[in-house]
């Protein structure tokens, strides 16, 4: 039967013969006949060791296990050799088979000693080169590009390739030219740059490793000890001398790894004595810096913050560590901190020493001045770059020889380098140049710096992206090499370079221009992703890698996921549940998933793992039974020997050696002893679980429960026989599972355990700590009192939690189960949307929070009435009685202005029918008095008098000019001009017709007045509502119009027809086209005597009578109020009457604009503004004399200035105090004759009216003569300096 096992796209079709040849994971290749479908040849893969190679073989995963389950064969046909196949093997190595050979072994290796890939090969292709040499291509996972020869099989050269960001880069102090390289294709590199043979000969090491490399460190002594750290923040070390994987720390960063490096022990390390020399420090992105022991990382590391806040007596909590770096002579350790402070300090106790507080940042990189640099004075010069893209120098000779108590703090920096335009993420000091230091930024570039001379020497722009790392070449002083986010590292040589500053400005832009597609492409590769359900990682500072792979194991299978195009064949779908492949039944056939035509092998897989034994708990007393047959029966004869004879025969030792399946079947210490080799040929295979069972079956529980605990491979099964060892040895046993299953990330099954042994408190406080609130208070709830305190701070930090991600709903749930009826109102109300300050007006009244409840029901109901829902307003203020009236006096203003009929109100709100002709409509306050006491129940009389105390008790806001139009009246609603009800007006005409109630005096009509006074200065009143004013408030029916209110109604009606005019100036202003060349004012379209459309018109001066007078500044007759108001006549053809209508309108509006009083009384303003100034300047100058600090350039600006001042007033000579004290005294003079309402009741500047008016004059045959002549005489006789250039046109020009 044909067996399909074509798996992977490694089938070719042979150059001559019609053949297919295919690779399968059966570990077989098959040669096809394409005529019959035939297989005409199978060749089994050969076994081989494991040779060479940093990283492992053929990703397998740690301890070469598995090679099966990883196997990705390839196969190649070279055209012009079609008795020759090539294809990949276990571990990396190329095969090459003979298939015209006979005997058993047609196949031959290529290449010898490391040159072999050391992970599975993805792809190979051969080229022909034009003299007949044939070269072979091949890519692998440890993503090296390698050439063969095929005629010599040896390995021509192998070029090294980056799967992601560049973030660290480490040159060894002791293999000289050995540089460490990680990044975020989560391997590390191990590159001999001064190779002569090939220049990118490099090792790879990725076993144990999860996460992108973030940081790098060599031993300073230790050749091949190489510390390293990860984005998930594990820490550990790596022998690069041995296949082992790495030793990993058993303490955890929190967050990400920036930084490692190696110093003196410190407590409680150097208490051991004779010992490690150098312990190993990490810093994470949680600020913390731990100290780990490197012969024994499983031990918990200590943080060295309690050293420092023990050491300095430092009671308070100290700012979070960013970066660190200890000196090279092991004395002191700068510590950079993410306020952008430096804190230095003494070992080994740690004794501050100085503090520096230059950055205003988080410190990102510290670096000591190189100890192999020449000028030895300067071994105390400190570099630290941060975010503020600076690079700060600070020499600290004298604070660490001779420290001052208390540490001194130094905020003046010896140099300070900043021409970078982004963070600084490293720095190198020069071990060649004295003084010469190296940095990089994420403005893509590296600048080489003179720090004595405080200037740049070289700035590399070869980067395509942010340069991450910087390393100084320890044996050539021109090179440095840099790794950066383009997934490259250069070397570079400083003689090269022809920049000498990182680029700003266009500059700068154009380079980030270069890489704007690239970045566009990224962005689809992500959305492609996206929809597809492919996941990505990220890297350390948040941004996504284009190249990476995520690697997860799941029942002993290694899952590697392709990311960011990585796709198609490579991909495979592992994922796997108790050992069986996933896969879905539809109509009763099943399907399995495949990525990219992979079908059928998965069934297959299944049968085999099936039938595949189990692994024998004895392997070597196993392999013993299966000797030849005369090693068996002299096994029968020694055992019969030992068994019946006192004494064994000479050199047999059951259960040891030779021997050691012997002691199956002799006595139980020759079990135990056969037990012990078992153990460490399970070890050695890489099986602890294994071991556990052994020691399980001889007795020792609790060894087993150890070894299984340090290993972190404890499950349920070894708890359930925990026990059996006794109380104690159960309690460890669940501890130590505990600590397992939190570093699993299994806390609920954790916590379940922590109940096992009675610790309440320790699994709610786990559940908590994770943000698992809804399980941690499920427990606090079943378990403890209802009124524990620990169940109330779950609530409370459950909905702190809810709170800060946006579900309010839920988080005031959690406060009113805590009792925290007031926060639970705020959080509630924190929406702003009538239903939940209803709700939260609701929350807070029942939680017995009146005042509260009353604000959130006022703010409530203001939303309602701003949406015109009048009768939800009332239903929320239903306990507020007094605001109830005031929401009723709004709701019936705002039925008179609103003719919608998608409004809710009520049935009393609408308005009257309109009153017979020539008979007045009823007063407002009559059927606002009506409505209160029909529908709310408000007595008449006397009776009223407590409420109506009550009203005007009520606190209500105050208008200013400055006030938003929000703040004006929403009861006149118009949605232009406000949405929100305020309560300024509303109060003051619930008042009033509470007075009328009362039969009281009714409220002053100037207040109601002042109102919209204020809020016509900062925003337009519409006509509508000055109607509605005048028909509520100027009712006959009221007491009779005081002279202030009448000015207070004029100054109303100047600032509406303000608007007015300058509306008219627009609508009549010129088109583009039509402006004048010199900038000047567009000549007329009609002239005064000529009307619009050609129709004439002649304009009388007519004065009328002007509605408020007062006395002349000079003390003249008296004058009107408002200038002279012409009326049209219509002379010669026709006038149409809308014409003539429009020519009264604006004489009448830009009369009352024209007051005289009120220009006398700005320009008095005016003038006192000026004599304060001086008099504020001559104070000034005199005080500056009495200092001594007037000499030399500031006389000469003051005589300037002086100068400046006397040609702008010719005339006025030198000012003196007794000069200018006597104009204050006249102005103030002048301006106390002026009526009081002039003052009271502002107007638009006058002038700046008058110079409209004549503006408009020439634009339009609309403004008179006589009007004309009133701005002239305005102009002329109050005019001030910055009015007087734009009025000298029209007061020279003839008349």
């Amino acid at each position: 039967m044909f067996e399909r096992v074509v798996v992977c796209p490694g089938v070719v079709r042979a150059a001559r013969g019609g053949y297919l040849a295919s690779g399968s994971r059966d570990q077989t290749i098959r040669i096809w006949s394409a005529d019959t479908g035939r297989g005409v040849l199978t060749l089994k893969l050969p076994y081989l060791k494991k040779r060479g190679g940093g990283a492992g073989g053929g990703g397998a995963g740690p301890g070469g296990g598995g090679v099966k389950d990883r196997l990705w064969l390839s196969v190649h046909w070279p055209d012009d050799r079609p008795a020759q196949l090539l294809s990949s093997c276990f571990s990396g190595e190329l095969v090459l088979w003979d298939l015209g050979a006979g005997g058993k072994q047609r196949w031959t290796i290529l290449g010898s000693g490391d040159q072999n890939h050391s992970r599975i090969v993805f792809n190979m292709s051969s080229v022909c080169l034009a003299g007949g040499r044939r070269l072979l291509l091949t890519t692998s996972m440890d993503r090296e590009i390698k050439c063969w020869d095929l005629a010599s099989l040896e390995c021509v050269w192998t070029l090294p390739t980056l799967g992601g960001s560049v973030y660290a880069l480490s040159f060894s102090p002791v293999a000289t030219g050995r540089l460490a390289l990680g990044g975020a294709d989560q391997m590390i590199r191990s590159w001999d740059t001064l190779s002569l043979q090939n220049p990118y000969q490099t090792r790879t090491f990725w076993q144990g490793i999860r996460s992108k490399i973030t940081a790098l460190v060599w031993h300073p002594s230790r050749e091949g000890s190489l510390a390293f750290g990860t984005d998930d923040g594990k820490v550990g070390i790596y022998d690069t001398f041995s296949n082992k994987p790495p030793q990993i720390s058993s303490s955890y960063h929190q967050k990400t790894v920036y930084r490692l490096g190696w110093g003196p022990p410190l407590p409680p390390l150097s208490f051991g004595g004779a010992g490690e020399s150098c312990s190993l420090y990490s810093c994470g992105g949680e600020g913390l810096i731990l100290q780990h022991d490197p012969h024994s990382l499983a031990a918990d590391a200590s943080n060295i913050d309690k050293l420092i806040r023990d050491t300095n007596s430092i009671k308070h909590k100290l700012s979070p560590h960013s970066d660190f770096s200890w000196k090279p002579d092991r004395t002191v350790v700068a510590i950079g901190n993410e306020d952008g402070s430096v804190d230095v300090y003494r070992a080994p106790h740690l004794q501050q020493l100085c503090s520096v507080q230059q950055h205003n940042k988080m410190i990102n990189t510290l670096q000591w001045y190189h100890p192999l640099a020449p000028q030895p004075e300067l071994h105390f010069l400190l570099a630290s770059g941060s975010s503020s893209a600076k690079v700060y120098i600070h020499d600290l000779r004298a604070a660490c020889e001779t420290p001052a108590a208390p540490p001194a703090v130094i905020s003046e920096a010896f140099r300070t380098l900043g021409t970078h335009t982004g963070k600084i993420t490293g720095l190198s000091w020069s071990p060649h140049h004295p003084a010469r230091l190296a940095s990089v930024s994420y403005d893509r570039t590296a600048q080489v710096w003179d720090v004595l001379k405080g200037e740049g020497l070289v700035n590399y722009r070869g980067h395509g992206n942010r340069v991450m790392c910087v390393e100084w070449s320890p044996i050539d002083p021109d090179v440095i090499w840099t790794g950066a986010d383009d997934f490259t590292v250069h070397e570079w040589k400083l003689s090269k370079q022809e920049f000498t500053a990182p680029p700003r400005g266009e500059e700068h832009n154009c380079s980030c221009k270069k890489t704007a597609g690239r970045g566009e492409k990224a962005k689809q590769k992500k959305t492609n992703m996206a929809a597809s359900g492919q996941r990505e990682g990220e890297c350390v500072n948040g941004e996504r890698e284009s190249s990476e792979r995520e690697t997860k194991v799941t029942n002993g299978e290694t899952e590697t996921k392709a990311v960011n195009g990585e796709r198609g064949w490579r991909e495979r779908d592992t994922r796997s549940v108790n050992g069986e492949r996933e896969s879905l039944s539809v109509n009763g056939e099943r399907e399995t998933k495949t990525v990219s035509g992979e079908r059928g092998w998965r069934e297959r897989e299944s049968l085999m793992m099936k039938r595949r034994k189990t692994r024998s708990m004895l392997p070597l007393s196993t392999a013993m039974d299966h000797r030849s047959k005369e090693d068996l029966l002299e096994d029968c004869v020694t055992l019969a020997t030992i068994t019946h004879s006192p004494a064994p025969p000479a050199g047999c030792v059951p259960g040891q050696g030779a021997h050691l399946h012997l002691g199956l079947f002799s006595d139980r210490n020759a079990l135990h002893s056969m037990f012990l080799e078992e153990e460490e040929a399970h070890l050695a295979a890489g099986h602890p679980d294994s071991v556990v069972y052994l020691r399980l079956w001889s007795g020792d529980v609790e060894g087993a429960l150890r070894t299984a605990a340090e290993r972190g491979e404890l499950n349920d099964h070894l708890l359930a026989v925990a026990p059996t060892g006794g109380y104690r040895v159960w309690l460890r046993a669940v501890q130590d599972y505990v600590k397992q299953l939190c570093l699993q990330d299994q806390h609920l099954k954790a916590a379940s355990f922590l109940l096992s042994i009675n610790k309440l408190q320790e699994a709610i406080e786990l559940l908590h700590s994770h943000k698992l609130y809804r399980e941690a208070i499920a427990l606090a709830r079943a378990r403890l009192p209802d009124q524990d305190v620990v169940l109330k701070d779950l609530y409370v930090s459950w909905a702190e939690s809810l709170e800060r991600d946006g579900h309010l709903s839920a988080a005031a749930k959690c406060y009113v189960a805590a009792g925290a009826g007031f926060d639970a109102a705020k959080v509630v109300s924190k929406k702003s949307d009538a239903p939940s300050l209803r709700t939260a007006a609701t929350l807070a009244r029942l939680a017995g929070e009146r005042q509260l409840a009353h604000t959130l029901a006022l703010r409530c109901a203001k939303g309602l009435a701003a949406s015109l829902d009048w009768v939800g307003a009332q239903q929320v203020l239903k306990a507020q009685e007094v605001h109830r009236l005031c929401l009723c006096v709004a709701e019936m203003l705002s039925a008179a202005l609103t003719v919608s009929e998608d409004v809710s109100a009520h049935h009393w709100s609408r308005p009257s029918p309109p009153p017979p002709r020539g008979s007045d409509p009823d007063p407002v306050q009559d059927r606002v008095r009506v409505v209160w006491q029909q529908e709310f129940g408000v007595p008449g009389g006397s009776g009223v008098t407590a409420l109506l105390k009550e009203l005007r008790s009520v606190e209500k806001s105050q208008l200013t000019t400055n006030s938003s139009p929000h703040q004006v009246l929403s009861v006149f609603y118009m949605s232009c001009l406000s949405s929100t009800c305020p309560v300024c007006l509303l109060h003051v005409l619930s008042v009033f017709y509470m007075s009328c109630l009362s039969s009281t005096c009714p409220v002053c009509l100037l207040h109601v007045l002042s109102v919209f006074y204020m809020s016509c200065l900062s925003s337009t009143c519409p006509v509508c509502l000055l109607h509605v004013l005048s028909v509520c408030l100027l009712h006959k029916s009221l007491v009779p119009v005081a002279t202030e209110a009448v000015a207070a109604c004029a100054s109303l009606q100047a600032f509406l027809n303000y608007q007015f005019l300058y509306d008219l100036w627009w609508s009549h202003a010129p088109s583009a086209n039509q402006e004048p060349a010199d900038g000047g004012s567009a000549p007329s379209r009609e002239r005064d005597d000529v009307g619009v459309a050609g129709e004439a018109v002649t304009k009388t001066p007519v004065t009328r009578e002007a509605p408020v007078t007062g006395e002349s500044v000079t003390g003249e007759a008296p004058v009107t109020g408002e200038a002279p108001v012409t009326e049209v006549s219509v002379t010669g053809e026709p006038v149409a009457e809308e014409l003539v209508a429009e020519a009264t309108e604006v004489s009448t509006r830009a009369a009352v604009l024209l007051s005289e009083p009120h220009a006398a009384y700005q320009t008095t303003q005016f003038a006192i503004t000026r004599v304060q100034q001086r008099l504020a300047g001559l104070m000034l100058r005199h005080s500056l004399e009495n200092q001594g600090e007037n000499q030399g350039e500031n006389q000469e600006e003051n005589q300037e200035e002086n100068q400046e001042e006397n040609q702008e007033e010719p005339g006025q000579g030198a000012e003196d105090l007794l000069s200018l004290s006597s104009q204050m005294t006249r102005y103030q003079r002048d301006l106390a004759q002026l009526p009081d309402t002039v003052k009271a009741f502002g107007r638009p500047d006058v002038l700046e009216c008058s110079l409209l008016v004549l503006h408009l004059s020439r634009r339009s045959a609309l403004v008179s003569e006589s009007l004309q002549t009133t701005a002239r005489g305005l102009l002329r006789r109050y005019s001030r300096p910055d009015t007087h250039r734009a009025a000298r046109r029209f007061l020279t020009a003839p008349v």
